[in-house]
């Protein structure tokens, strides 16, 4: 064999599979098609939230901003980085050949194990008019994906927004404080349907605030190019004359679409049909609970599994896969419920374990406005809340208040506050942890020590309570 493990894709699980199999002493060969890093790097967290947090600069200026932070990023994980710490990197298109050989353009290499990691990229909804499904560059140019959004050089008057999830959130929000006049899309009843109703609410009024027009229950049925939006089409996608939006009983004219409805996995040309390796009938690669495939030696990690499509979890499972790929280092099972997710809205919402409404029936909830945390009161920023759910342990019950099995918070700072529900959660801690452990006063974070004091007794007015399921 030519290595002891093979990687195929360069983002965060494939770097991380990587990592784990230097740790672990072996041979490892990383094969890439593009650049090291992959969409988190290029075209997701990295350039969205620097997007996000050019607060005060010009659109040109933010732009500019993300470029050289993207640069910068992307110069830590170059291919002559891992060459330097012993990785074989091999530039080009991988097909698998058979379980323990990949061709990689017209050179074979072989391993014992390897790692399926090459990522997704932006869904295509099936709209009428998107003319090329396949590169998201259809409308004649006018409409983008977070692939091209980025390689924008001048603000656009107008944008609409297909898809109210995290990343349209995010967007609309950003781009609507850089002076983009922006038009959000959700064919729920409201955005962000797979959080909390409260935080949808909050996050609604906070896009509003900042003059986002929201429409919910709009599902986009249909695009049409030369739209009558003013304004010249500049920057990377260049040659439309604006688009015409039906939504609803609807047509908008706007001068850019952002489509922001989910991903797809890449996984075009690897040779798994042939191979036969299981896909759901989305495309999505199946894996078990250690992230192997159903063929023995050929594992799978982030996003092309389908599983949870974020940055954080990508690198879990690639940590995992090798691990368990080798049979040495952190191996054992993915474990999708302690994995945290922020969505960076100001304010941000993060969550962890289920939803509320989700919660075994003998759980509790605990629940605490922000107006009721002195450091929000003092920082003016009380629209939120914090959120926890505890259950039952065996025998012990209700003992030191139950088991942590969830949260979502909804403050400026929920991102950080929600990592050490996310401990407490791996660990398997009771809530008496959380109430017990001294919190700097005053804190964002004291609201967490705050909400769970209620599972044992009435704090201010407040106790925990059963889930509702509305």
């Amino acid at each position: 064999m030519d290595h002891d493990l093979i990687v195929i894709g360069g983002g965060a699980a494939g770097l991380a599979a990587v990592r784990t199999g230097l740790w672990a002493g072996a041979d490892v060969a990383l094969v890439t098609d593009g650049p090291i890093g992959g969409d988190c790097t290029f075209t997701g967290c990295v350039p969205s939230k620097t997007l996000i947090a050019a607060v005060g600069l010009g659109f040109g200026e933010a732009m500019d901003r993300v470029r050289a932070v993207v640069e910068h990023i992307a110069a830590t994980e170059s291919a002559e980085v891992w060459r330097q710490q012993g990785v074989t990197v091999l530039e080009g298109r991988a097909r698998l050949m058979t379980h323990d050989t990949v061709a990689v353009d017209d050179r074979r290499v072989t391993a014992p194990r390897i790692v399926i990691a090459t990522g997704s990229r932006p869904a295509i909804p099936p709209i009428e008019g998107l003319a090329d499904p396949d590169s998201g560059d259809s409308a004649g140019g006018a409409v983008l994906t977070t692939d091209t959004l980025f390689e924008l050089e001048s603000r656009p008057d107008s944008l609409g927004i297909v898809g109210g999830g995290p990343t349209g959130c995010e967007l609309a929000q950003a781009l609507a404080r850089l002076g983009v006049e922006v038009r959000l899309f959700e064919a729920a009843d409201r955005v962000l349907p797979t959080e909390e109703p409260e935080a949808s609410s909050i996050v609604a009024a906070a896009l509003a605030a900042d003059g986002v027009k929201v429409q919910t229950s709009a599902p986009v049925t249909g695009v049409e190019v030369g739209g009558s939006a003013s304004g010249p089409i500049t920057g990377a996608a260049q040659g439309g004359s604006g688009v015409t939006v039906r939504a609803g009983s609807q047509s908008v004219a706007v001068e850019r679409l952002l489509l922001a409805a989910g991903r797809a996995p890449a996984a075009d040309d690897l040779g798994l049909a042939e191979l036969r390796v299981k896909l759901d009938r989305r495309g999505w690669v199946v894996t078990d609970a250690r992230l192997a495939t159903s063929i023995k030696g050929v594992y799978a990690a982030g996003d092309v599994t389908g599983r949870t499509a974020l940055t954080h979890a990508a690198d879990e499972m690639g940590r995992l896969a090798a691990a368990n790929a080798l049979g040495r280092g952190p191996r054992g099972r993915f474990r999708e419920e302690w994995i945290p997710q922020v969505i960076f809205t100001d304010p941000e919402v993060a969550r962890v374990g289920a939803v509320e409404a989700a919660a075994p029936s003998r759980s509790r909830v605990a629940y605490l406005p922000l107006a009721e945390v002195d450091r929000a009161v003092v920082a003016g920023r009380t629209d939120g809340f914090v959120k926890i759910t505890a259950g039952p342990r065996p025998v012990l019950r209700r003992l030191g208040g139950g088991r942590v099995i969830g949260a979502a918070v909804v403050a400026p700072r929920a991102g950080e506050m929600i990592a050490e529900v996310a401990l407490a959660m791996r660990t398997r801690a009771f809530a008496g942890r959380l109430a017990q452990t001294a919190h700097a006063y005053p804190t964002w974070s004291h609201g967490i020590q705050k909400a769970a004091t209620q599972f044992f007794g009435e704090i201010e007015g407040r106790r925990a309570r059963p889930p509702r399921r509305d």
